[in-house]
């Protein structure tokens, strides 16, 4: 085949996402760190996964335009580092071949440059031996030697086979992969793809998903079949803009009619998705924008532990944005990362706006950080993404809305709550924001939590469940129990400069365990206050903090 067009292209995409779905645990347990994440292969399939079906929801009958919506859904789709990452490699190749109705070797080679070129300025500071070293080895042989094939499938044949070399050499580049006898997760999963792809390419059709199951976890919690459903129907479609009214004005007209409310806008096309009761009302004001397709609409009370692929945000018990959108537009507003009803709440009692469900295993997605935004009635948003691995997915947001959006770079809990508490009204958006980034800076944090995998890091053995306290990147002490690990990380945190201990204890902690660990710490520690406070965040046993 000496081109490719859209038929073919579509297959592709299908086997691609089949590939890294079936193979996500795979690129999972590649990773280092043994600590429960929000892994790469998952996180990757995701993003790829809900932009391929978004992408292949609608007949676009030009390659170029095809894989444009592809980058611009998954884009919205990425979750975590790994998926930011992937989503620029997508958007990359599609600035290179946008103007093509079909693809051949040569417009494949400029779109893999592209690719290479893109992915590398999203990242501040590049790291060899990543997926960032696959893209950009596999560009360099497509530009060598693009000139010696006719045929795409010999080509991408050819690419293949350098990509898996670059592959094979990461754990020279960098010492944790060789260490851990392991390729880079990233590259990985990048492979995955790009095989899954030269499959369909090779034999005509798309590899099987073996998984039918594989949902979207983070912001979605596990149905209650005896809940109360407050919005009735799950209302899904997409618009083909005909009409020059504002999505604003759609918006703000369905926003009183239901929750979970999405509302996507492509170019030609908005996709929408809603929990209502009156579906009727939101297709009639659907229609004023344009014809409407892939129309689903789903009895929740019925069908709500199906449907999940769909990575849109369902908060649990989230109330009608009727009094939001009723609301008188501030200045400043704030979107928090949280999970468990303790540390929510203490989010809340900071004046945070939204909340997004997610953190360590559960990555929301740039959708879902951008649909928090929108909803808050402010002119300027502040994100404290909470996480290392979602910072990327947060500094997308501000491309994609109106407001003005500053992505605080709090890296876990205890930051994003000292830094809330830099905030100072009078101050400008910018002083705030330099502010609230040196002060969480002011805050030591430990977190108890447990090993995922059976690992030897830096000579020290882990087995699988056993106890780690962790502070930044490095594991301080393997114990039997959570209370040992957090005497551990006090022992390296609490110095002649401490003042304050807070514990913030899980889900999986007792009140009374907890509070007898308190009193363990204010007899260690006589000088200090001490603060024992119920978090109910999952993964972690405790997270705290010294200042």
């Amino acid at each position: 085949m000496n081109n490719l067009d859209t038929s073919m292209l579509r297959i592709m995409i299908e086997s691609a996402s089949a590939n890294l779905k079936n193979n996500r645990k795979a690129v999972d347990d590649l990773n280092v760190f043994p600590v429960p994440d929000g892994d790469t292969g998952t996180n990757m399939s995701l993003t790829f996964s809900g932009a391929a079906d978004m992408t292949l929801a609608e007949d676009i009958p030009h390659a170029g335009k095809l894989i444009s919506k592809l980058a611009s859904a998954s884009l919205r789709n990425a979750r975590g580092n790994s998926g930011v990452i992937l989503s620029q490699i997508i958007r990359g190749f599609s600035k290179g071949v946008e103007a093509k109705e079909v693809f051949s070797v040569a417009d494949i080679k400029d779109g893999l440059l592209s690719a290479k070129a893109t992915a590398y300025r999203a990242v501040m500071k590049p790291t060899e031996g990543t997926i960032l070293t696959v893209i950009r080895e596999i560009s360099e042989f497509a530009d060598g030697h693009f000139n010696e094939f006719e045929s795409v499938t010999d080509f991408l044949s050819a690419i293949v086979d350098a990509g898996n070399k670059s592959l094979d050499n990461t754990p020279n580049l960098l010492p944790a992969l060789k260490k851990a006898g392991v390729v880079d997760a990233g590259g990985k999963g990048l492979m995955t793809l790009i095989e899954g792809a030269y499959t369909a390419l090779k034999e005509g059709k798309a590899i099987a998903p073996i998984d039918k199951t594989f949902a979207v976890k983070t912001t979605v919690k596990a149905a209650d079949t005896d809940v109360d459903i407050k919005f009735l129907y799950c209302t899904e479609f997409i618009i083909n803009k005909t009409q020059e009214r504002q999505i604003s004005q759609f918006r703000a007209a369905i926003a009183e009619k239901g929750d979970c409310m999405l509302v996507i806008d492509d170019e030609d096309i908005v996709k929408v998705h809603i929990h209502t009761n009156h579906p009727g009302f939101v297709l009639e004001q659907a229609i004023k924008l344009g014809e409407l397709t892939n129309l689903k609409i789903d009895n929740m009370k019925y069908q709500h532990e199906e449907n999940l692929e769909e990575a849109v945000p369902q908060p649990e018990k989230q109330e009608p944005d009727t009094q939001k959108s009723a609301e008188p537009l501030k200045k400043y507003g704030f979107a928090a990362v949280s999970v468990g009803d303790g540390l929510s709440e203490i989010f809340r009692s900071l004046n945070v706006d939204e909340i997004i469900e997610g953190g360590q295993t559960m990555n929301p997605s740039t959708q879902d950080l951008l649909s928090a935004v929108e909803k808050i009635p402010a002119e300027i948003v502040y994100i404290f993404p909470n996480n290392k691995n979602i910072i990327l997915a947060a500094d997308q947001v501000d491309a994609l809305t109106e407001k003005t959006v500053f992505v605080v770079p709090t890296v876990n809990i205890p930051e994003g709550i000292t830094a809330l508490t830099a905030f100072d009204e009078s101050a400008s958006p910018e002083e705030n924001f330099e502010a609230m980034k040196d002060f969480k800076n002011s805050v030591k944090c430990g977190q108890v939590t447990f090993a995922a995998r059976d690992t030897n890091l830096d000579g020290m053995e882990i087995k699988l469940g056993d106890c780690l306290a962790v502070s930044g990147k490095d594991i301080d002490a393997v114990t039997a129990t959570p209370e040992e690990a957090v005497l551990k990380l006090c022992e390296k945190l609490v110095d002649d400069e401490s003042g304050v201990i807070t514990i913030y204890y899980g889900e999986d902690i007792e009140s009374d365990v907890a509070e007898n660990l308190g009193a363990s710490l204010e007899e260690k520690f006589p000088e200090l206050d001490v603060s024992v406070i119920q978090g109910g965040q999952p993964v972690y046993f405790y997270i705290m903090s010294v200042e």
